[in-house]
């Protein structure tokens, strides 16, 4: 699993306990599976239409660096189906894991569309060895 974003925990990111807000991780992660799911399927219009059972393992509090790692396990005609893990960048202690995200691509008109992809991108593959950020 690639993990590309990182996450600074800030006090308005926290719950009355001090430790990360739940639904702010969530928000994050469903941005950051979107944005994946876009760069695969190479559209814009995808929608979530389902996240599996989200399993907290451990907490995080202000000033910890979280990394949300994103990968591909499946793809169908219209959809991508991810996996998600959350752990905190300095001790790479799980925080959370999500075993599925399936995201629909969309046409034009708003409805399910066939994406013709099979297997995950990588930017090596799409814009050459030259240029691997």
């Amino acid at each position: 699993m690639n993990f590309h974003t990182r996450k600074w925990v800030k006090p308005e990111d926290l719950n009355p306990n001090g430790t990360l807000f739940g639904g702010s991780l969530l928000r994050w992660i469903d941005e950051e599976a979107a944005i994946y799911a876009i760069v695969q399927l190479g559209n814009q219009r995808v929608v979530t239409k389902y996240i599996s059972e989200i399993n907290f393992v451990s907490a995080s509090r202000q000033g910890d660096i979280i990394e949300l790692g994103i990968t591909a396990t499946e793809f169908g005609r219209t959809s991508i189906t991810l996996t998600c893990e959350v752990r905190n960048k300095i001790t790479r202690k799980s925080i959370l894991t999500v075993d599925k995200l399936v995201f629909v691509n969309l046409g034009e008109d708003g409805l399910p569309a066939p994406h013709g992809r099979t297997q995950i991108r990588y930017i090596k593959d799409q814009f050459g060895t030259e240029d691997q950020a």
